[in-house]
């Protein structure tokens, strides 16, 4: 079985910074990409990032020049280094896995609330 575990959500003011980390443990092979999403209240889950692979980044551009996704490889892990937060940033953030380009892994959330 595959788990994905994210971590490093929290509370933090408008304008801080936080990183989240997301691990990937199991029986996974020939992982594709790895990216982060995230579900505001009442909001449809969206992409915020992704990296494949060989490295290649995509960001929604909403947080273009404010979050960065970085991964290693070696140890099935992404991170998402998040700066100048804002209020509407605050959502549940999923990471995903993806192996074989069609067989997805979930993560089960970390909550990321920014106050104003």
């Amino acid at each position: 079985q595959v788990q994905v575990v994210e971590s490093g959500g929290g509370l933090v003011q408008a304008g801080g910074s936080l990183r989240l980390s997301c691990a990937a443990s199991g029986s996974i092979f020939s992982i594709n990409a790895m990216g982060w999403y995230r579900q505001a209240p009442g909001k449809q889950r969206e992409l915020v990032a992704t990296v494949t692979s060989s490295g290649s980044t995509d960001y929604a551009e909403s947080v273009k020049g404010r979050f960065t996704i970085a991964r290693d490889n070696a140890k099935n892990t992404v991170y998402l280094q998040m700066n100048s937060l804002k209020p509407e940033d605050t959502a549940v953030y999923y990471c995903r896995f993806t192996a074989r380009y069609i067989i997805h892994y979930w993560g089960k959330g970390t909550l990321v609330t920014v106050s104003s």
